[in-house]
């Protein structure tokens, strides 16, 4: 389970930040980042806090409120438009420095999941490989971002329910390329991934 480890080698500000939604057809990318005070991390919410993808959506929908409860964070994307003007990793980037942005701390370290850090970014940050696994804050950051994505997609889904956005969030399942195939591009498509570019590129 992730713990305090990494939050305790570099300092009492320390930020945790994870996106969602880089590898979609469908819908922004969406990060959050998370800052918990030195004062709230014996909350028990934290014992429960681990990599979104390891937790029932139910449970994810608990603790969204709850942590949101006990830290300070911020919640961005980028859009459809943003990814495919600058690419994913670009706009993943972007999402998070404005989700970091809304978090009023000065001078945090940011602990970032992942292998890539920005370059523009005018805070002093470290990649973690698996991060939501390791730093409670990282993965308190994975649960808000998955929430607020899938809730993003279950709206998207409402207006276009042949694409089954609410099941898959986007991702390029056979029922969502079946749906591509029958019922063409929507206005939430990626244009720059390649199975909505094959389907412009035919056409």
């Amino acid at each position: 389970m992730p713990d305090f480890t990494l939050e305790n080698e570099h300092g009492s500000i320390v930020i945790g930040v994870d996106e969602v939604g880089r590898g979609p057809l469908a819908g922004p990318v969406v990060a959050a980042a998370v800052y918990i005070p030195l004062e709230n991390r014996g909350h028990p919410v934290w014992r429960d806090v681990t990599d979104s993808k390891k937790l029932s959506a139910v449970r994810r929908e608990v603790l969204f409120s709850v942590i949101q409860g006990q830290c300070q964070f911020g919640i961005a994307e980028a859009s459809v438009e943003e990814i495919d003007t600058i690419n994913i990793l670009q706009a993943s980037l972007l999402a998070m420095r404005r989700a970091i942005e809304q978090i009023a701390c000065a001078n945090p370290f940011i602990l970032v999941d992942g292998n890539r850090l920005s370059k523009s970014w005018p805070w002093e940050a470290r990649a973690v490989v698996k991060g939501d696994s390791k730093s409670v804050s990282i993965a308190a950051a994975s649960i808000l971002a998955k929430v607020t994505r899938d809730r993003i997609m279950e709206e998207y889904a409402q207006t276009y329910p042949a694409y089954g956005w609410q099941n898959n969030a986007g991702y390029g399942t056979p029922e969502h390329l079946v749906a591509l195939e029958t019922h063409g591009i929507t206005h939430h498509h990626r244009r720059s991934f390649a199975p909505v570019r094959n389907l412009i590129n035919v056409a």
